[in-house]
């Protein structure tokens, strides 16, 4: 099933760039159409890929290129996008706060079987959810849903060596269809579609951490875009 939704989510995804749908998000995220399709591309190629970054009798760590460098690497351009100081702590607060809910998610779940929805996609839904309420703006969204998984791993990494059980920390181990990418793209259309809903109600895009280039290109798109409709 995981494999299915992450296949899907991901076409989905490549069909509206290609289209063109998705320009205006991908302006707000200092991305171009072709810059994102080669991510997309990345990530599936990546996927394949696992690189073992340490290993001994009890722990071995490993990354997933396509599910944790690839996203990690466009989290930190996106973060070093943000318009404002306040923007980027604001998601850098969001990623701790979203590692933290998944992991009392683990720790109270007794049992996941009787959860209505498996556990693994509970893992993106409340990343999204925290990555928005927190970055609040789609950068900021993105870079706290995916900071905010990976810290997850990286705590269980740390429980291990702190109570001295073997095991392994896999970071994007799902590849393309592992909840760091599943995050991510939530936590962008939820800021997109709430960010929208709000624009629309307010006449026009905010400016409040905006990258002073992106909100004129906005606000001329939003002109051209009156002129051809009247």
């Amino acid at each position: 099933m995981g494999f299915t939704i992450g296949r899907l989510v991901l076409l989905s995804l490549a069909l509206l760039i290609f289209f063109g749908v998705a320009e205006r998000v991908l302006d707000r995220m200092h991305m171009s159409d072709k810059s994102a399709l080669l991510v997309i591309a990345a990530i599936v190629l990546g996927s394949f890929v696992n690189l073992t970054l340490y290993q001994s009798d009890l722990l071995t760590v490993r990354f997933n290129v396509g599910g944790a460098l690839v996203p990690l690497a466009v989290a930190l351009y996106v973060w070093m996008k943000a318009g404002t100081t306040k923007e980027k702590v604001r998601s850098l607060l969001g990623a701790v706060l979203t590692a933290a809910a998944i992991w009392l998610l683990g720790v109270f779940v007794v049992d996941e079987y009787a959860l209505p929805i498996d556990i693994i996609y509970l893992y993106p839904i409340i990343a999204g959810l925290i990555g928005y309420l927190f970055g609040r703006s789609r950068k900021g969204a993105f870079v706290a849903a995916v900071l905010g998984v990976l810290l997850f791993d990286a705590s269980h990494g740390l429980y291990l060596i702190w109570n001295q059980m073997p095991g392994m920390v896999h970071f994007g181990g799902g590849g393309m269809y592992d909840s760091v990418i599943l995050a991510g793209i939530l936590a962008v259309c939820l800021a997109e579609l709430i960010g929208e809903s709000r624009e629309r109600l307010q006449g026009g895009p905010s400016s409040e951490n905006r990258d002073a280039s992106v909100l004129k290109n906005l606000q001329t798109a939003g002109m051209k875009g009156g002129k051809h409709h009247g």
